[in-house]
């Protein structure tokens, strides 16, 4: 076994060749120079709510005004970070004796997927619970993140292994809670919002996405997913409303092109401020 398997979440269970799985390093871990001075974590009940456009667009947002920012995309099974921010799977990751090297994207904001270790970006990651949960932990004590002041962390949809290892792993300063308008995704995210609080972890509040949008006509808001509930959800679960964002086709394309640093939004940036401000 070469040695590079001896720092990969699929250590005795992978028959990939480790010579093509892009990691290099040059000696063993000599301990962390990490210092992170805000985890905020990002969740939603279930998929298609656009958690990980949200995530991407708090960083950016964040990275804009001065923050050293970071991604954890732990969302393993459908990482979507690199793609958003335009970094392909054939990066090829490096290591120095203080972890794995993160990528960073032209606002310097580091990530760290595991696409960034899969010959195709579309490749599957077929894994149960365990692995998946140590992958995670991987990139929290693995990774040379230097300092930071906010780490952006997209989860997985829903409360299973990976939400709970990254809860009980990562000193987590709070959570935001996206969701969309539907009915069934409410009826999802109180879910999530349970289990935060069950944890004991601060929740930052609720995002509502793709709250409206805005005819290119004559700028009339529609709801075209639904009547707005955001409000009422956030004040039945006794949490704060951090905003709606609006379903843009602008930022589709954006996501697209992976140039989701591009996009600009004041909600975003009203958003953003908020959280800055539970956070201090």
């Amino acid at each position: 076994m070469s040695d590079k398997c001896n720092t990969c979440s699929s250590n005795g269970s992978c028959s990939a060749n480790p010579d093509s799985c892009g990691i290099e390093i040059e000696d063993t871990l000599v301990g962390s120079r990490n210092n992170i001075h805000n985890v905020i974590v990002v969740m939603s009940g279930k998929g298609g709510v656009g958690k990980s456009s949200v995530t991407g667009l708090i960083a950016a947002s964040l990275a804009r005004i001065g923050k050293r920012v970071g991604i954890l995309d732990a969302d393993i099974t459908g990482p979507s970070q690199p793609k958003a921010f335009g970094i392909t799977s054939s990066i090829g990751i490096k290591a120095t004796e203080y972890g794995l090297i993160p990528p960073a994207t032209a606002l310097d904001i580091k990530i760290m997927s595991i696409n960034f270790f899969l010959p195709n970006e579309d490749d599957p990651v077929i894994w149960r619970g365990p692995m998946l949960a140590g992958a995670v932990k991987q990139f929290w004590e693995e990774v040379d993140w230097g300092e930071l002041d906010y780490l952006v962390v997209d989860l997985p949809p829903g409360t299973g292994d990976v939400p709970l290892t990254v809860m009980q792993t990562l000193p987590v300063n709070g959570i935001v809670i996206v969701s969309s308008p539907q009915e069934l995704a409410f009826m999802v995210v109180k879910k999530t919002i349970k289990m935060a609080q069950k944890m004991e972890i601060p929740i930052l509040g609720l995002v509502e996405n793709m709250s409206y949008a805005v005819c290119p006509h004559c700028d009339e808001k529609l709801e075209i997913f639904g009547h707005s509930q955001g409000v009422q959800v956030a004040s039945d679960s006794e949490i704060d409303f951090l905003g709606g964002l609006p379903w843009d086709t602008s930022l589709n394309a954006l996501v697209d092109k992976g140039k989701i640093e591009e996009y600009i939004s004041e909600d975003m940036k009203s958003i953003v401020d908020k959280i800055i401000n539970k956070l201090s």
